[in-house]
């Protein structure tokens, strides 16, 4: 690796610009789609589409980090969990930095040509709403949301590759997704909430408020509401039931760690949320197995 770097001085930077260095990310994203292939390859997804899929997931959220560094090039320094960021230091310029995209885009586009035409009209709504996300902090205090319906994209794109179809339940695994999603990224806003109002940058954890846990709480209620929909459509067995239970508790830890609003202990619950996600998805790996 050394002389790769020395070869390639700024290829640390570029890791660091698509967070490769902090997989948290590719975790979130990656449980909803795996569940989203297990349920609609009824336990048995294809190896090739869930091959294309885990790709897919790293390739889309780096190209999702690298958009949203360009998007904030000019405030990450001004805040202290970001102020260190190849872009915010500078060491990447703005043109490599969209060339860096525009590949990922490219590569993770070339997968999803591997799959059906269905698949492939889809994957443009998901490109566009990992375009936006970023640039919506800037107009709206949601823009978790549309992170949410961006993470949540790759729901539909699984159970069109897996059964050229979208039958009922796809919605009620997106709202979950959404839901959760809206969830874990406002208490990462709530790290940054006083820089945020300091340099304008808007978000669901400014917009709440005092009442941030109340709503992250009722957020939480219906994503394990949708989930029982799920498991109830999919005529599920006792894992997953089991596993809505374990994330109900999971979900009571957050609030605990959320309660008193410190930075660290808000970015310890939105890292702790991977384990909701890993849950879930081993509660349906079971049920399939066992049936």
């Amino acid at each position: 690796m050394t002389w790769l770097t020395e070869r390639f001085p700024k290829l640390p930077f570029y890791f660091q610009l698509m967070r490769l260095d902090k997989p948290i990310g590719i975790y979130l994203l990656l449980w909803p789609t795996m569940c989203a292939l297990w349920i609609a390859g009824d336990g048995h997804p294809s190896g090739a589409h869930v091959f294309i899929f885990v790709m897919g997931v790293v390739l889309m959220r780096s190209a999702g980090c690298v958009i949203n560094d360009y998007a904030d090039r000019h405030v990450d320094g001004h805040v202290k969990r970001t102020q260190h960021r190849p872009l915010a230091q500078k060491v990447i310029s703005e043109k490599q930095a969209l060339g860096l995209f525009v590949g990922l885009c490219i590569s993770a586009f070339i997968l999803v040509l591997f799959t059906n035409t269905f698949t492939i009209y889809l994957s443009f709504g998901g490109l566009l709403l990992a375009f936006m996300y970023p640039f919506m902090k800037r107009y709206t205090h949601l823009p978790q949301i549309i992170l949410g319906a961006a993470f949540a994209w790759a729901v539909p794109m699984a159970f069109a590759a897996e059964q050229n179809a979208l039958p009922d339940v796809v919605w009620l695994l997106y709202v979950a997704t959404v839901t959760w999603t809206v969830v874990y990224d406002t208490q990462y806003a709530m790290v940054d909430r006083d820089d945020d109002l300091k340099i304008g940058v808007k978000s669901t954890a400014i917009l709440f408020g005092e009442a941030d846990n109340l709503i992250i709480g009722v957020l939480q209620i219906i994503t394990l509401i949708s989930w029982l929909m799920i498991a109830n459509s999919i005529g599920a067995s006792w894992p997953v039931y089991l596993s809505i239970a374990i994330s109900a508790g999971l979900f009571t830890y957050h609030q605990i760690l959320t309660k008193s609003r410190d930075r660290d202990l808000c970015f310890k619950a939105f890292l702790h949320n991977h384990w909701v996600g890993a849950v879930l998805f081993a509660g349906l790996f079971l049920h399939y197995l066992i049936t």
